[in-house]
């Protein structure tokens, strides 16, 4: 299967594990450039990007990366590889933007991890591609792609509340509205073409710009 990835999709996936792998060995580069809510806001916005190249370990990155290889590739097919940058990117920026915004008043709260942009891309996927079904690891039937992106919600939604580790489970939920918006805003005849879909991933979204606040005091 490998060699039929996406060449940009791997390339960040390289770029994941390069810059992980020397995170992993060195403490003093994971802490100079992970998302760090006081850093950021006394001057290094560098953070808003590094952090999402940055992983607390092997199963957190390859956990990532084996969803960006499930979902990227459609994303980048469908709509270029110059599209797909943009909503992995955007979606990069809008989860740690959402971090910051959720934990704004905890100046050492930390975290890593590219699951911005990766819970991006996977709405992308979902809103491009919504027949998809997926085997995952031991379940040995498919299961729809949107179920997935879904679970993948509720989950991170779940680590918010329960601030599991050091990753950035915020992120996951700002990552998914960036990646919802832009891939709209590149093509906007999904509004048309796939409205079940729409509506249905927009649940979730609105539910947390609603009440996402209150996750901490539950």
């Amino acid at each position: 299967m490998i060699e039929n990835i996406n060449q940009a999709v791997l390339l960040i996936i390289i770029a994941n594990v390069l810059v992980s792998m020397k995170g992993f060995k060195d403490s003093a580069f994971l802490d100079k450039y992970k998302f760090q809510v006081g850093r950021i806001l006394s001057g290094e916005k560098i953070r808003m990007l590094t952090s999402g190249f940055l992983h607390v370990d092997f199963m957190h990155l390859g956990f990532n990366m084996y969803a960006l290889y499930l979902f990227g590739g459609i994303v980048a097919g469908i709509l270029g590889i110059p599209n797909f940058l943009i909503i992995y990117f955007i979606s990069l920026i809008a989860g740690n933007l959402y971090s910051l915004k959720y934990h704004k008043d905890e100046p050492y709260y930390s975290a890593v991890g590219a699951s911005g942009a990766v819970s991006g891309i996977v709405y992308a996927s979902i809103l491009l591609y919504p027949d998809m079904s997926l085997y995952l690891f031991f379940i040995p039937i498919p299961i729809p792609g949107y179920i997935f992106g879904v679970g993948y919600l509720l989950y991170s939604i779940y680590g918010m509340k329960k601030q599991l580790g050091n990753v950035g489970h915020s992120a996951h939920l700002g990552g998914a509205i960036g990646g919802f918006a832009i891939t709209l805003a590149l093509n906007p005849s999904l509004f048309a073409t796939n409205k079940l879909m729409v509506l249905l991933l927009a649940i979730p979204i609105v539910l947390v710009l609603l009440f996402g606040d209150k996750l901490k005091s539950l």
